[in-house]
């Protein structure tokens, strides 16, 4: 039976980032996904923010161009228009970007299985054995630790007796090209309780490509006919799609009750949207994405240098969840809105002259999931079991 420190289920930005570090410090890593390619089936619209450009050295080819521009509309489409002196956020062009960060793996020694379903794990004396299909074929592998980065409704989760997420949003989107761009890269937002009920619908059009979504609790609005409705009330007016060409669609569901308390025991952790690691009020994810991904590669290695599992209880969520109390009031609040006049009060009052920042605050603040040091002997060698 093949034997490995780690096996990493999902091979999305999580999955694949912290692939790479564990593989570029010598840890022997197995990464699987149910899918056959990487660059089809993304489930993100790909909005990285400042300070993410900023901390991550993130490949240039695989951003669109800067936006500082940000449009803000009310239900009855009354405009607030905002600038950043910064280049606040960038569009990845996520396929490639994976396909990237997969090349970099594989290159640090990660053992790649596509089209691999797991089929969960039973703990043993070493760390579990893992149950998984390829083809068709059923076949198990060994592992120390077990990695879940595979999405909101995480089985591996299960698996390790961990928290699962219970509350979510649903997003929807579509990506163009051939999209005329008429003054500089802009993100609009729009509020609106029947297209986006406890969320918001996006216009990102970089001058390279136009993302166009909505989102919202899925109990309260259909997505599909929520999408062509905005398509429509848009077309022509903030983006001409006359002569576009549609590249692909997105949808998923997206974890908004904060970082789950319990995201790691001895046997394995969560990370990503598995772990619930997306804001609660915005519901961006990447930044948490890959500052989690970069602490869970850390501890595992800092366990492993140790020789000791019970390290990875250093990787908790309640480390992080009182720093979204905040968020996740507001996200409560704003989830009980569903009356149109209310957001329409919300917009008016942040054109007001002293309440402005707020929404200057919320776009181009520099607030983000905070970086947590480990203590760990990182001169150490790997220690495997016996």
């Amino acid at each position: 039976m093949e034997q490995y420190d780690v096996v990493i289920v999902g091979a999305g930005l999580a999955g694949l980032y912290c692939a790479q570090n564990l593989g570029a410090a010598g840890v022997r890593v197995m990464l699987i996904d149910r899918k056959t390619n990487l660059d089809g089936a993304v489930h993100t619209t790909g909005i990285f923010v400042r300070r993410t450009l900023e901390d991550f050295d993130l490949p240039e080819d695989c951003l669109g161009p800067a936006v500082r521009q940000v449009s803000l509309y009310s239900p009855k489409r009354r405009r607030q228009d905002m600038e950043s002196q910064f280049d606040e956020f960038r569009v990845g062009r996520m396929g490639l970007l994976y396909q990237r960060y997969l090349s970099r793996a594989v290159m640090n020694g990660v053992r790649w299985s596509p089209a691999t379903l797991f089929g969960g794990g039973e703990a043993n004396a070493n760390g579990s054995r893992i149950r998984l299909t390829t083809g068709g074929k059923d076949w198990e592998v060994q592992t120390r630790f077990l990695i879940g980065a595979d999405g909101a409704q995480s089985r591996v989760g299960a698996a390790l007796g961990l928290d699962q997420n219970q509350e979510w949003i649903v997003g929807l989107e579509e990506v163009y090209s051939g999209v005329p761009l008429d003054g500089a890269p802009r993100f609009h937002c729009f509020l609106d309780a029947k297209l986006s009920p406890g969320y918001l619908a996006w216009v990102v059009h970089d001058g390279e490509e136009v993302h166009l979504g909505v989102g919202g609790y899925v109990e309260h609005f259909k997505p599909t006919e929520a999408l062509e409705l905005f398509r429509r009330s848009v077309a022509g007016s903030v983006v001409d799609l006359s002569k576009s060409r549609l590249l692909e669609k997105r949808g998923g569901r997206i974890p908004v009750g904060g970082v789950l308390r319990r995201i790691a025991n001895e046997r394995g952790l969560l990370i990503g949207d598995a772990a619930g690691a997306v804001s609660p009020l915005t519901a961006g994810g990447l930044d948490p994405c890959l500052r989690l991904s970069r602490m869970a590669a850390n501890v595992i290695i800092a366990a492993m240098r140790a020789n000791d599992p019970a390290m990875l209880n250093q990787y908790s969520g309640e480390l992080f969840r009182a720093r979204f109390v905040s968020r996740l009031w507001m996200r409560r609040i704003i989830a009980k809105v569903r009356r149109q006049a209310w957001l329409e009060l919300a917009c008016a009052a942040m054109r007001l002259p002293g309440l402005s920042s707020i929404a200057r605050h919320v776009f181009f603040g520099r607030g983000s999931f905070p970086d947590v040091p480990l203590e760990a002997d990182n001169k150490a060698p790997l220690e495997r079991p016996v």
